[in-house]
């Protein structure tokens, strides 16, 4: 029987590790800064559009950008 290579890591894990955290460009949009503070996307947007996301975000014509610096910083990660 094969072992599985996640073994001790939740199937269903929407977060993201540090190692991919520390990874992300200078802006990520809302999609993955919601994936790396473990909200749902309903929820994310509803933030970012009355301006109460945890960390900044850009809005850049229709889309949004949460700036890495800050998403690393709220989650302690902060060089």
């Amino acid at each position: 029987m094969r072992e599985d290579a996640t073994a001790g890591q939740p199937k269903d894990s929407k977060g993201m590790s540090r190692e991919e955290l520390l990874a992300l460009p200078v802006a990520v949009d809302l999609d993955t800064g919601n994936r790396a503070l473990d909200l749902g996307r309903s929820k994310g947007y509803e933030l970012a559009k009355r301006g109460e996301y945890p960390c900044k975000v850009l809005r850049l014509g229709n889309a949004y950008r949460v700036v890495t610096a800050d998403l690393l910083e709220l989650l302690g990660l902060a060089a």
